[in-house]
């Protein structure tokens, strides 16, 4: 891997990092975590960069969704197989309950909704980032590998559960 990456592996990584963060940002909880996780997937992203070869009917975005959701599940699940700490979930919902990098403020619905995702399946979670990143179902398909029925099922199934963990008990 001595190779520089390529000006155009740059340029997407550039135009897509917001994408990136987005994924971090619902898969790890405290900063150090992001940071690693973000810096694991522009690895493998480099590293799948040489076969990337795009295709007429497919947006780069995909590709690089499908790369980074499975880089961020991957990790989910090394961490939780690890010994958890004991009083985690609630440091995680008051670092949900703080503002995000780059705002000023974090309504109490915003910190709400992002706990309620918290408490979601990895896979939940993947399809709820999707949602929120306004990708029309024919792309959710093809970056989680399912049929387009499929994922209106889902999604519907999902929505139902986080309406569940929103309703206050």
């Amino acid at each position: 891997m001595s190779a520089a990456p390529s000006a155009d592996f740059l340029a997407a990584l550039h135009e897509y990092q917001p994408l990136v963060r987005r994924v971090c940002r619902l898969y790890c909880q405290d900063a150090d975590d992001r940071q690693d996780l973000f810096q694991e997937i522009v690895l493998q992203l480099w590293r799948a960069w040489p076969r990337y070869v795009p295709q007429p009917d497919a947006k780069l975005s995909t590709w690089l969704y499908r790369i980074a959701l499975n880089v961020a599940i991957s990790n989910l699940r090394q961490r939780t197989r690890r010994p958890a700490s004991v009083g985690l979930e609630d440091e995680a919902a008051r670092y949900l309950a703080q503002p995000t990098e780059g705002s000023a403020y974090e309504p109490e619905e915003t910190a709400a909704l992002y706990t309620a995702i918290g408490r979601l399946s990895d896979v939940d979670k993947a399809f709820v980032l999707l949602y929120l990143e306004d990708r029309p179902y024919e792309e959710m398909a093809d970056i989680l590998g399912i049929t387009q029925n499929n994922v209106r099922v889902k999604m519907h199934r999902v929505q139902e559960k986080l309406r569940k963990l929103l309703v206050p008990h």
